[in-house]
C-alpha cells in the first residue's frame, strides 16, 4: 500500500473516530479533532519510520513508541497533547477497528471456515481468559480503593 493510500485510510479512520466520539462522549465535534489530528499525525509518522528507517521494524512499534515519548511528563508540549487527546475516547477509536476486522473476516470467510473447530476453541479460551482477567483485576482494585 502506498504513502497516500495510507493516509487516505488514516483520515477516514480518524473521520469515522470522530463521528462515533460525538456520538458516544461529551465532548463535541470541535473539541475532538485536535486529539484525532494529533493520533493520526503520530500514525502516519510512526508508518513512514517504519518504511524508511532500516531495521524492518514494524510500524506499531514506532507508533507506541512516539506516542509515549510525545505524552511523556517531561517532554515539552505533552500536557498539551495529552489534554486534547484526552478528549478521544478508547471505544471511538476501536469502533472503525472493530468494523474493519468484521469486514475482513466476512471477506475471508471461507479461509476462517478452513480453520475448523480449533479457532472456535482458541476463541472461547481466550475470551473466557480475557472475562476472568478482567474480573480479578477490577476486584482487586475496586477491593483496594475500599469500593467493595
Amino acid at each position: 500500500m502506498s504513502i497516500k493510500d495510507t493516509i487516505t485510510v488514516l483520515l477516514i479512520v480518524c473521520v469515522m473516530s470522530l463521528v462515533s466520539n460525538v456520538l458516544g462522549t461529551k465532548f463535541g465535534l470541535l473539541e475532538a479533532i485536535p486529539g484525532l489530528l494529533i493520533l493520526t499525525l503520530i500514525a502516519v509518522a510512526g508508518i513512514l519510520l517504519a518504511k524508511y528507517l532500516p531495521g524492518n521494524i514494524p510500524s506499531v512499534a514506532y507508533v507506541v513508541t512516539l506516542g509515549c515519548i510525545l505524552t511523556y511528563p517531561a517532554v515539552p508540549g505533552a500536557t498539551i497533547i495529552n489534554s486534547y487527546v484526552a478528549k478521544v475516547g478508547f471505544v471511538s477509536l476501536c469502533t472503525p477497528l472493530l468494523a474493519y476486522a468484521g469486514v475482513a473476516i466476512g471477506k475471508d470467510l471461507d479461509e476462517f471456515a478452513k480453520s475448523g473447530w480449533r479457532i472456535v476453541l482458541v476463541a472461547c479460551v481466550v475470551f473466557v481468559g480475557t472475562y476472568i482477567g478482567s474480573a480479578i483485576i477490577a476486584q482487586c482494585i475496586l477491593k483496594s480503593l475500599g469500593q467493595i
